[in-house]
């Protein structure tokens, strides 16, 4: 099943608020493995790039090392799951619905900014940076709109996402940088 199929039933299940400790904490551990999935992905289709066409690309002054990503990631996606359970926990509506909807976009976004990047960066070079940065550039757009549909239905889950949002921005500024560097 793909992500969105799965991310797709969580958001028209409308049982959740009532739902047992048991079922609040599979639905939690669903949200989690959703976001490992989107991981996941991402490190698979980046790992071959990074130690080759990535390494040897010009990289802007305040690029963090290599090492810093992982462990940034990991927070901001756990923090992500967790603030998409808060949501969906809450009362159906239209406002949890729509948050959840907005969450669903860009996180399918996050999940297509890695092959764009590193696998058309090493296929096609400056081109394929350049589009990845049309990519993450929608995605801090749908980021904005997740946090501003979170808020809606709970301010804890829309502030959780700002970290991530952020981030994004900052990797925003990176993929620019290394677009203009790559050329």
């Amino acid at each position: 099943m793909s992500t969105t199929s799965r991310s797709t039933m969580i958001v028209s299940s409308s049982t959740a608020p009532t739902g047992s400790r048991a079922h609040q904490l599979l639905a939690l551990a669903g949200f989690v493995a959703i976001v490992a999935a989107v991981a996941a992905f991402g490190s698979l289709t980046s790992a071959g790039a990074i130690s080759g066409w990535y390494e040897s690309t010009p990289k802007p002054m305040w690029n963090p090392p290599n090492e810093v990503f992982g462990p940034v990631w990991t927070v901001l996606y756990l923090t992500m799951a967790v603030a998409a359970w808060l949501v969906w926990r809450r009362p159906d509506s239209v406002e949890r619905t729509r948050a959840l909807r907005a969450y669903i976009v860009q996180l399918t976004l996050n999940a297509l900014w890695s092959p764009a990047f590193f696998g058309l960066g090493a296929l096609i070079g400056s081109a394929g940076v350049w589009f990845a940065l049309g990519v993450i550039v929608a995605l801090d757009f749908a980021i904005l709109a997740a946090i501003i549909r979170f808020s809606d239905v709970s301010r804890v889950a829309a502030w959780m996402l700002i970290p991530y949002w952020f981030w994004a921005l900052f990797a925003t500024t990176l993929n620019a940088a290394i677009a203009v560097l790559a050329r």
